[in-house]
């Protein structure tokens, strides 16, 4: 490796500055971080996952799961709640009233970026960049093929 540009390491790394920079600018008026905004997801997908459930979704070990659970249900945009059945070992997580109302604002606060980054490389260069991120972050995404090839959208 001649140069430092050579390492992909340092290419991605620099390429995820960029985009949590942008999808942290996007989220702040609403209170919430890109990793937070992935948990709020995932709720909104399936509200009342255990934390476990909600770590292996984002792939996040449960240390740091149980701190953003806390740090989020300190701010009012989820609770837990016992499990409904009946293991005391376990709590839900559910989303608060506040949770629940962000899901449209910061769907299109994604969209957003989503689309500035497509806008910067092209819709197929985007697509296939997509699919090969899913590839190297080892995320089975859903079957594309019958869709169009943007890059998949936010509800």
């Amino acid at each position: 490796m001649e140069r430092l540009e050579d390492c992909i390491s340092f290419l991605i790394g620099k390429a995820q500055q960029q985009v949590t920079k942008a999808s942290r600018d996007a989220l702040a008026p609403f209170g919430v971080t890109p990793v937070q905004f992935a948990i709020l997801k995932v709720l909104w997908e399936q509200d009342g996952l255990n934390g476990a459930e909600l770590g292996a979704r984002i792939v996040l070990d449960s240390a740091t799961m149980t701190g953003l659970i806390d740090r989020m249900e300190a701010a009012g945009l989820l609770e837990r709640r016992a499990d409904p059945g009946g293991d005391r070992r376990m709590s839900r997580v559910y989303l608060s009233k506040k949770g629940a109302q962000l899901e449209a604002p910061c769907d299109a606060a994604m969209d957003r970026v989503n689309k500035q980054i497509v806008a910067m490389l092209g819709k197929e260069r985007a697509s296939r960049l997509w699919r090969d991120l899913e590839r190297l972050g080892g995320i089975a995404g859903p079957d594309r093929s019958a869709r169009s090839s943007a890059p998949p959208r936010s509800r």
